[in-house]
This record gives C-alpha cells, structure tokens and sequence, in this order.
C-alpha cells in the first residue's frame, strides 16, 4: 500500500532526576561583578623566580578561596529572610509527601518555585495541600496561583502573609542587559534532603547545548530538596532557578534560566488562586510546545547515511544526541549497526509521566552468515521485540495500525500506534515501527517515537519519518 494511503486512513479508532525530594541519570533538584581571572602564566620562568612565584600564587589562591568563602557567607545572610522551604503535605495530616525550595519574588507573600514541587497539589488537591517554613521556622498555608509546566516553574503565595513579611524583602532578578559571562561564580540556595537552607558555590558555564528547552549549565552539587530554589550572581539577583542534577556525572546540574520565570511572573502575579482541575490549562501549554517542537523538528533535513543499500532516517543533532553501536565484525551469527537519538529533556507532568520529546532509531542488519530462513527468523523477532505499551492511569492503552508500504522504491512492513492522554485532552503518543521486506538476508528495522503531540503532528511525524527510508539503486 502506498505511504500516503496509510497515513491518510485517518486512525479514526487510534483518535533528566528532579530534585525535589523523590525521583534517577536526571534527578531534578529538587548578580553582577564577576571575580577577576588570574592572569595567564608565562610559558617558562627563570629559575630563580620560580619558588617566589609559586608562593605569591598561594597567597593569592588563599585569598581567591577567602573572597568567594566570603561571597557565599554574604549571600546566603542575604537571601536568608527570602528563601523557604516549600512542603506538600496530605490533606488530612501534617505528615509530608515531599519537599523543595522556593524564593520571595513579591511584597504580598508571591513565592517562586518549581512545577514539579507542587505537582501532587496541582493534579490531585483533594489528597495533598501546600505549606512553607522560612529559615527562622515561621510557617503557613500556600495557594497554588499560576505554572508553567514546560519550563517547570510554579508561582505559589502565602494564603495569609505574616505581619513580619515586609521586612523580609524580596529577590530581585538579574537585568537582562547585563547577561552572565562563562565561568562567573554563582550561587544556589536550598534546603538539600531536608536536613537545614544551605548555599552551594558553583559555575556558570553558560547554555546546555544542543538542547531544545533552554537550561543553563551549573558546575556545582545540587542536592534533592533544592528544587525551585533561587540561583544568585554576586550581588544577590537570581539568574536560574534550580531544577536537575546527572546522576551519572560529577557537579553537571540544571538550572531554568531567570527570564522564563520573570515571564511566569509578569503573567500570573495577580492571579486568583487555582481551585479547578489544571488538566486543561496544561494541555493548553503541551499543545503549544508541541506544536513549535513538530515544526522544528520537520523543517531538518535528515542526515546523509553512508549504507551502501539504504536511506535510513537519522535526525540533525541541533537538539538531539544520537549514539551509535555494532557487533564485531567477526561475529558468526547477525550483522548490525545501530544508531540511538534521542532528546535530553522532556517535560514533568507527574512522577510517572514525562512528556514532549522525540526519539529515532534504527538497525542495520547482515545476515549473510545466516541463511535466508535464520535470517527471516530472527529479524521476525527483532520485530516483535517492540513494545508498544500499554494502558496506564496517564495513558490510554495503544491503537495500532499494521500494513506494507513501500517509499522511494523500498517495501516496508510498518506498524503505527497512538496512545492518548486520560487527562489531557488532544495529546497522544505516536510509535511507528517499520522493517524492510525487499531482500533475503539484509535489511533495515526503526522506530520513531514523539510523546505529546497532536493527532495532526503525530499523522504529520509519521509521514516525515516514514519519508526518510529509501532503496539506494546502484550506481
């Protein structure tokens, strides 16, 4: 059946750990004068200066260490009054389902922090409610007023500001005419795992690449518990906002950048407190997101591929990193090469659901050392191996579509699911598996996944991945 055919049938039937505390290689967390760099050393030195120049460096490394010992001091006396700690506690009992950070960015009792800190209170209200404690133990009741899922941010405000609030102060964010240079010191502030407010000095190393959502590149340890809390320069203004951390690395963290939350702040500051389902303005903001994602993603050509018998669709690494793998060449039974790509970031609904990313693969495969019928068993196989899911309490369970296609010259055997969300209305995944069917012991199996897209984009996807297979004829 032709491609187009396929995708036209219109599947009427089909229709990185956070560092709050709970959560795996991501975890999720849950300004101004820079210090001088050192003057670069000359490439030799006579011999005689050598010791002296050694001991002036100490001195100097000494005082490098007291200054930015001081700055951590200044700053965390400093943000002190305005950093709290943000609890999701059940409805009925005081006993807490989890813990983040979040700052004072407004004079009626408005507190930044993370959409995945307050994610049971905004999904599910009748079981979890919101409170803080500051540093100096004063507490009280929080209302959820505004989020924004994509960049995980939430704004939250006292229900019943203390008298004491006013001399507590604000946070203020860093000017955007003044951006960060590469390798300043900054500052962040939580509550890592509950234990006590704590200041951790680390890096700016500017944006993280070839990622899709913009997150800054933190040098420095954040712990679970720190989510949502303020990232600061220097001078006490917050930059970023802790989000994630690698687990898989040493000091590699996550912080969304502070004009995201500047944006959610311009728009939700006078908000009425939440107190009906989310679940709508959440697809709302998904669809959006989607939609940028999906036009971005199919305006990239695929990348050349070098096999010398097909095209294989293998994605533009601008906001994604493919990784690729073979069997050694010596080996008596199927030959493969592998590619893995893959988005970095994908967006938190809840602690079972992540969203809004994409991934592609394939597999490459030789069997001329099988036979054609070992051959036919075992790529059989491979294509059965794929699961498709199954029925969740996010997701419904998959609709499939199975059929040949053939594209540019080469027969296909092509699956195509779609999963649609039980709570966020007009959002599905779509998996599509195809597998060559045009030679007897070779051939070329992939897969294409996009989590939270329209039924549109996930046709719109389809046609795109499926487009990029091809017979390569023989010169």
């Amino acid at each position: 059946m032709p491609l187009n055919r396929l995708l036209r049938r219109r599947c009427a039937r089909l229709s990185i750990l956070l560092l709050a505390l709970a959560g795996a290689p991501w975890a999720h967390a849950t300004s101004p004068v820079a210090h001088p760099a050192a003057p670069a050393s000359p490439l030799a030195k006579p011999a005689a200066a050598a010791a002296s120049s050694a001991a002036a460096q100490a001195d100097n490394d000494a005082d490098d260490s007291s200054n930015l010992s001081a700055s951590a001091r200044r700053l965390y006396d400093f943000g002190r009054p305005r950093l709290l700690q943000v609890r999701t506690l059940l409805r009925d009992q005081d006993s807490q389902a989890s813990v983040g950070s979040g700052s004072l960015v407004g004079a009626d009792g408005l507190i930044l922090t993370n959409y995945h800190v307050v994610s049971q209170v905004a999904l599910e209200p009748q079981r979890y409610r919101l409170n803080y404690q500051t540093v100096d133990g004063a507490k009280g009741a929080l209302q959820l007023i505004a989020f924004d899922v994509v960049h995980d941010l939430a704004l939250v405000r006292m229900a019943t500001p203390p008298p004491t609030l006013a001399a507590r102060g604000t946070f203020e964010f860093r000017p955007a005419a003044t951006p960060l240079s590469q390798g300043e010191r900054i500052f962040s502030l939580g509550n890592p795992l509950d234990v006590g407010f704590a200041v951790v000095e680390g890096t700016y190393n500017g944006m993280v690449e070839r990622s899709f959502l913009p997150q800054i590149l933190f040098s420095g340890s954040l712990n679970p518990g720190m989510s949502g809390g303020p990232v600061l320069d220097d001078r006490g203004h917050i930059v970023g906002v802790n989000v994630a951390t690698r687990r898989d690395g040493q000091q590699i963290s996550f912080l969304v950048p502070g004009e995201f939350a500047q944006a959610l702040i311009a728009r939700g500051a006078h908000a009425k407190p939440i107190t009906t389902s989310v679940e709508a303005e959440m697809a709302r903001q998904l669809l959006a997101h989607q939609q940028e994602l999906t036009s971005r993603f199919v305006a990239l050509p695929w990348r050349e591929t070098k096999h010398a018998h097909y095209s294989v669709p293998v994605p533009q690494e601008d906001f994604m990193r493919c990784w690729g793998s073979s069997n050694p060449s010596e080996s008596k039974g199927l030959s493969f090469e592998r590619s893995d790509c893959q988005m970095d970031t994908a967006i938190f609904i809840n602690e079972s659901l992540r969203t809004g990313d994409l991934a592609v693969r394939h597999e490459v495969y030789d069997g001329s050392k099988l036979g054609a019928l070992r051959f036919a068993e075992e790529a059989g196989q491979s294509f059965r191996n794929e699961g498709m899911g199954r029925r969740t309490h996010d997701l419904t369970a998959p609709k499939c579509q199975e059929d040949f296609v053939e594209n540019a010259g080469l027969p296909m055997r092509t699956v195509m699911c779609l999963r649609a969300y039980r709570h966020l209305p007009g959002l599905y995944d779509v998996a599509v598996l195809s597998q060559s069917v045009d030679a007897k012991t070779e051939g070329v199996q992939g897969r294409f996944d996009a989590r939270g897209v329209s039924f549109e984009n996930a046709m719109l996807l389809a046609t795109h991945y499926l487009k990029g297979f091809a017979w390569k004829r023989s010169p």
